[in-house]
């Protein structure tokens, strides 16, 4: 390209364009990598996930029509670690729908899986990226108790993913590695193997952490505050679908302790925010926990980013409206760090800011102060990861590359612009007349004329 280039000027300007070309380039070049080394902050233009900083990644959205790579938020702010000492009942977590459904999970050996998939890296990887509570569905399969992501109640081997007691394992490990955290786990149950749920529990070494029938509030009471369960080592919270298995393994049922919008596309569609059919009214206050369900019926990745954006934000507020005004203590979704930028991380900020102190995001949070005591933060945290929670040792991953998004060829698109407009500046401002060059108000009118901006916009 640079030899194409000087071949076409004249001979009489040979060193000048040469010159030029070196510094439109790093004009250029300045301009698009304004940041890098980890110094990019959410929304600013990456090429590569080490642009970006802590608890960042590098991805798009093309579903928004937004193709050049961003730093994206992919961890949260543990509230805890700004807020503490409220019931549990008073903060907002990030919830993965099908915790276990994850891309390119190896099926049984010989078998082609059918089924749909949910999320991108592991469960110890969504533990540590601030998720904080885990929709397993578990079924009687093999022998033992398995994650399947199946139907009609019954698991299949082209349905199944593993036995639910390695998923539980990595719970276990996390919250030994993390001795004041609290996991949630919601269990969609088809096991029918009495004490099947407490021997596999017990098993996974959770049982220590099970935080106990007899202590949950009646009648939408608060639950304990975060610090007594952390002293009590009542840190791991289960619910079941099945409403026997309160009586027979003191596992509590799922829709007597909290309420629940609709899932699947139902509890998507803009403006309403219908009860799930086995909970009570989502006004009810009979029941102090608010789980918030945002994902399609059926999951596609390359939407996700999409949803998690403007229009999840929007349901959360129709949803804190339909529940009397009472913002949800579970959000729970698909693919959880694809958006536009902030997504579900943003989201649960602002929520727990407005519950936690009144302020408009939990970064803004001061720790021991009133009510309504905020710091001046405008906006949640461009940098998560710097934040005081401090707890994660995971990166943000995904199991299939974050670029399946568009990366431009910035090298050449820069050598090509740079080609047009100094040949166009040669053509407008250079005369050569007997081998010297003409060059009245050369740099003036340069200066003046040059607009960088349309030469790449065309190449674009």
């Amino acid at each position: 390209m640079f030899s194409l280039f000087l071949n076409s000027a004249s001979k009489c300007g040979t060193l000048l364009t040469t010159i030029l070309y070196f510094i439109i380039c790093s004009l250029f070049a300045s301009s698009t990598t304004a940041c890098s080394n980890g110094n990019c902050q959410v929304l600013e233009a990456c090429s590569a996930a080490t642009d970006c900083g802590s608890g960042l990644y590098c991805g798009n959205c093309p579903a928004l029509g937004l193709t050049r790579p961003i730093c994206t938020r992919g961890q949260a702010t543990v509230p805890t670690s700004i807020v503490n000492g409220l019931p549990f009942n008073k903060y907002t977590w990030i919830v993965t729908h099908n915790s276990f459904s994850i891309v390119d999970s190896p099926p049984l050996p010989g078998v082609q899986r059918l089924t749909f998939y949910n999320q991108e890296d592991t469960v110890t990887n969504q533990l540590r990226n601030g998720v904080r509570g885990l929709m397993l569905d578990m079924y009687d399969f093999q022998n033992d108790i398995w994650l399947c992501h199946s139907f009609r109640g019954q698991c299949y081997n082209f349905t199944a993913f593993q036995p639910a007691v390695n998923t539980l394992k990595e719970v276990e490990a996390f919250l030994t590695e993390n001795p004041t955290e609290i996991v949630t786990i919601i269990i969609e149950d088809y096991v029918h193997t009495p004490k099947g749920l407490t021997n596999l529990f017990a098993s996974a070494g959770l049982d220590k952490y099970w935080f106990p029938l007899s202590k949950m509030p009646r009648k939408g009471d608060d639950w304990p505050n975060i610090t007594e369960m952390i002293q009590a080592n009542h840190r791991l919270i289960v619910f079941t679908s099945d409403a026997s298995k309160e009586a027979e393994e003191g596992i509590a049922y799922q829709w007597k302790h909290m309420v629940e919008n609709e899932s699947g596309d139902p509890g998507i569609r803009k403006g309403s925010c219908p009860h799930r059919k086995e909970s009570k009214a989502l006004n009810s206050r009979s029941s102090s926990l608010f789980l918030m369900n945002y994902f399609p019926t059926y999951p596609v990745q390359a939407e996700s980013c999409k949803e998690h954006s403007a229009p999840l934000a929007e349901m959360v507020n129709t949803c804190y409206k339909a529940a009397g005004n009472v913002l949800p203590n579970f959000i729970a979704i698909n693919f959880y760090m694809r958006s536009d930028g902030g997504g579900v991380f943003d989201i649960t900020d602002r929520m727990n800011g407005q519950t936690l102190c009144g302020c408009n995001t939990i970064t803004a949070c001061q720790a021991g102060a009133p009510f309504g005591s905020c710091n001046n933060i405008s906006a949640p945290s461009t940098n998560p990861g710097s934040n005081t929670s401090g707890s994660f040792s995971g990166s943000v991953q995904f199991s299939e590359s974050a670029s399946a998004v568009y990366s431009p060829n910035w090298l050449l698109l820069i050598s090509l612009a740079c080609y047009t407009l100094v040949t166009t500046v040669m053509n407008k401002y250079w005369r050569c007349r007997d081998g010297r060059l003409n060059n009245n108000q050369f740099g003036v009118e340069l200066l003046s004329s040059i607009t960088i901006g349309p030469i790449l916009i065309q190449i674009l």
